[in-house]
């Protein structure tokens, strides 16, 4: 059954946006990403969908899908309060200016493309990097995932975490630093603050992927509220709107409410080095993908 979306004009099987997020957010949030990175290719090459209300509908998928994993990882209790608390704190205020870079600097496909594709491989560069024959730098943690996490340490200097006797952490200052950051690019991009700040914890700040994956849900979750109503509250510099697609969004995010759940619950029975492996692999197959000729 084909349908038509009024407020994007695609036109396409009701059947295809719920499938596609189902299987794009179980394999994501296994490492803490959303699955609305890889949704923004879709819409603009499969359903031919661009431009600043396509970013918005992804934050409404986000809406929709991250609490499934979010709680999931809460049930399990492998959900690290205080670090979401630091990713939200570092990223709303760059949401807003992600949304004012979208609408002035980066409104036409083109320019998005470039801006997006650097990005991702960057990110893919820095997770691959340790997995070369070549690297001698010191490995992040290889938690199991399974275990309950414990907050070690916290304070305003450094936050750390323990599971099964193993210790990770971080400076606060340098997590706020680069949440801060990550939220421009996220709401840029359309997909919250959270959504991508999971490969640069894992790359940069070496912690691992049991840690970071529910944190980086929950800040997503938060964050996609916040960049919603900006998107559809504030005004486009030279006119026009961009305001979500709620109807496509919301088909997005049923399925991708059920792939983050059964992902979430998948995540705790995968190797971690697998997850980190696969994770930058995809990262930057989507980041050449975006910079080819012709791509996307």
């Amino acid at each position: 059954m084909m349908i038509e979306f009024p407020v994007s004009g695609v036109e396409t099987s009701l059947w295809l946006p719920p499938l596609v997020a189902f299987v794009l957010s179980f394999f994501s949030s296994m490492v803490g990403v959303s699955g609305a990175f890889l949704l923004m290719p879709f819409q603009m090459s499969v359903l031919g969908y661009a431009g600043p209300s396509a970013s918005a509908t992804n934050l409404v998928f986000n809406l929709f899908a991250t609490p499934g994993g979010v709680w999931r990882y809460s049930r399990d209790r492998r959900m690290a309060w205080p670090l979401a608390g630091i990713i939200l704190l570092g990223t709303l205020p760059g949401v807003v200016l992600g949304f004012y870079l979208r609408v002035l600097v980066f409104p036409d496909e083109g320019r998005f493309k470039l801006f997006v594709g650097v990005v991702l491989l960057l990110l893919a560069w820095r997770l691959l990097s340790e997995f070369a024959p070549w690297a001698n730098r010191k490995r992040a943690p290889q938690w199991t995932g399974s275990g309950t996490v414990h907050l070690a340490r916290h304070d305003w200097r450094r936050m750390e975490f323990r599971q099964d006797g193993q210790v990770c952490g971080f400076p606060v200052p340098a997590m706020l630093a680069l949440a801060f950051v990550v939220g421009i690019v996220g709401g840029t991009y359309g997909i919250g603050g959270g959504a991508i700040i999971a490969p640069f914890c894992i790359a940069v700040f070496r912690l691992p992927v049991a840690v970071v994956a529910g944190a980086a849900l929950a800040g997503t979750f938060a964050t996609s509220v916040i960049g919603i109503a900006v998107y559809s509250l504030l005004p486009v510099p030279g006119g026009g709107g961009a305001a979500p697609d709620w109807l496509l969004g919301s088909l997005f995010g049923v399925g991708g409410l059920v792939g983050m759940y059964a992902g979430a619950a998948t995540q705790k029975h995968m190797p971690q080095a697998l997850l980190r492996l696969g994770l930058g692999l995809l990262l930057g197959a989507l980041g050449a993908w975006y910079l080819w000729p012709g791509g996307v």
